[in-house]
């Protein structure tokens, strides 16, 4: 049995994966404030026999938590407990930036996509809402702009008059009143954003691109850019899995 597990800004999710890499049970919780309370109630649900744990590997963007979680299982587990960025990953890919400024979800997407003759825009509509560019087997960099569940709550946390808003699909461009207006500028506003990134990036590159989205917010903007996309919200676990396959 392995745990696998994927620790974000703002929830961490961790699987039980079989020796043949099938899924058996996930569990979710928030990325901070987490104790051992919460950890014991939480892996207590995921796994049933801490002597069954053969690996274990996370990728993290919360270095507390993570180490929290490491010290909480190396005293259930005599298992190396790993993070993607302290392996050798320079079999799967070439890392063609700045490697310790790289977040390890975003390496662990693209090598989850990696296929060595497609080349990929994975867009994450994340805490931050990221673009990674992958071209064939090298991962160039990409783009890092506000999230836009962040950016909702901050608006609505500083301006007085407007309230908190669940974001959805809108039709006309111009507000009939405030909740309209900031749904209109959110969505549409961001739909912009991502045509003319993506577009930027195909001129800098002078390469065409599959778009892979993924993330809380993929579902809302899949069919309203212009670029076809494809949703896939299990790249982060997939490029888990193909990492501990091959490496640990």
């Amino acid at each position: 049995m392995y745990i696998l597990g994927d620790i974000g800004n703002s929830e961490t999710k961790v699987f039980l994966v079989n020796s043949k890499y099938k899924i058996l049970r996930n569990v979710n919780f928030p990325s901070k404030r987490i104790n051992n309370r919460i950890l014991i109630s939480k892996f207590n649900l995921l796994i049933r026999d801490y002597k069954s744990i053969e690996k274990i590997l996370f990728c993290s963007v919360v270095p507390k938590t993570f180490f929290f979680i490491k010290d909480f299982l190396s005293k259930k587990i005599k298992k190396k407990c790993y993070e993607v960025k302290d392996l050798k990953l320079k079999t799967l890919l070439n890392i063609a930036v700045n490697y310790h400024q790289v977040g390890s979800d975003r390496i662990t997407n693209a090598i989850g996509l990696l296929n060595n003759k497609n080349n990929f825009i994975i867009l994450d509509f994340g805490t931050a809402t990221t673009f990674d560019v992958l071209i064939k087997n090298t991962y160039k960099g990409g783009i890092i702009a506000p999230g836009i569940k962040l950016s909702l709550n901050t608006l609505s946390d500083e301006a007085s008059l407007i309230p908190k808003i669940n974001l959805k699909k809108i039709k006309k461009i111009i507000g009939s009143d405030t909740i309209s207006a900031v749904r209109s500028g959110f969505f549409w506003g961001y739909a912009g954003l991502i045509d003319n990134i993506i577009k930027l990036i195909k001129k800098e590159t002078n390469k065409s691109f599959k778009l892979v989205i993924t993330g809380g917010f993929s579902d809302l903007f899949k069919n309203s850019i212009k670029t076809k996309a494809i949703q896939n919200k299990n790249i982060t676990i997939k490029g888990l899995i193909k990492i501990s396959k091959l490496i640990i």
